[in-house]
């Protein structure tokens, strides 16, 4: 019986067809609206980083920024530095959403996507176009149900305006996957990935782990329920917000001073035990 390295000696993987393999980073970003009275608390808006691809496929559409895995890097490796090189922005955190594999979803070939989703903080970002992005910007995001079952996907920038409408195919393993009805002006198979991703954040922003990504080391706990309210398009009464936090925070010695209003407390998160 030959051996392992005998056998490593002879086997052909040119044999096997291989896809290439790319990564896709959905990354979102929590911003405060300017405030226009200090006896009202800034609103806050989820989005999204999308880029403006600078060539073809899909020439001058808004994508995700991602890119083609390189020799000797892991899929995470790869999220990361595509992100960075294309945007400036380099996340803290990922976490996978999933693989996207369809056939035709790339019309340069069989090309398979590794997805991530990530959180930016606001004061982290300094965003431009480079690489083959030809710009990069920050669209807010909302994304709900309509009539038939249809989710309405609604990102916009300005004067740009980008609606995609999506079905759900299937949910398993507490994760939900899309079929594309209209892809709203969106890249590849993007839609699907952006929806796939934001459901996939806001299951995980109910055990309240994924909220701290959004903020700083030390917040107020208005600022932390407004991050969850947002994330999952909810409103939650303040009292009751307090008591189901309550195991996840703790109190410091800190408070911040606001014009116009009390000084509040500052807290951290919790170390788990």
């Amino acid at each position: 019986m030959e051996s392992e390295k005998e056998f490593l000696a002879k086997y052909d993987l040119s044999k096997y067809d291989r896809p290439s393999v790319t990564t896709d980073v959905v990354a979102f970003m929590i911003s405060s609206e300017d405030k226009t009275s200090y006896r009202k608390n800034p609103e806050n808006k989820l989005r999204l980083l999308l880029i403006k691809r600078g060539g073809h496929p899909f020439k001058d559409m808004w994508a995700l920024p991602g890119g083609f895995l390189q020799k000797g890097e892991t899929i995470e490796e790869c999220a990361l530095r595509e992100t960075q090189e294309e945007t400036n922005v380099l996340p803290v955190s990922i976490m996978p959403v999933g693989v996207f594999s369809k056939p035709d979803r790339d019309p340069r070939g069989w090309i398979i996507s590794n997805a991530f989703v990530s959180v930016v903080s606001e004061e982290s970002v300094k965003q431009f176009g480079s690489d083959d992005a030809s710009d990069a910007q920050w669209f807010s995001v909302s994304f709900e149900m309509g009539e038939e079952s249809r989710y309405h996907l609604s990102l916009s920038f300005e004067e740009i305006e980008l609606n995609a409408v999506l079905s759900e195919e299937k949910t398993s393993f507490g994760r939900s996957s899309y079929r594309i009805i209209n892809s709203g002006g969106l890249a590849f198979d993007h839609a699907a990935i952006i929806a796939t991703a934001l459901t996939a954040l806001r299951n995980e922003a109910r055990n309240y782990d994924a909220i701290f990504d959004f903020l700083p080391e030390k917040f107020t706990l208005t600022a932390f329920q407004k991050v969850q309210e947002t994330i999952m398009n909810i409103s939650i009464l303040p009292a009751n917000f307090r008591r189901m936090v309550s195991n996840y925070v703790e109190e410091t010695d800190e408070y911040v001073r606001g014009e116009g209003h009390r000084p509040a407390k500052l807290f951290r998160r919790k170390n788990k035990t």
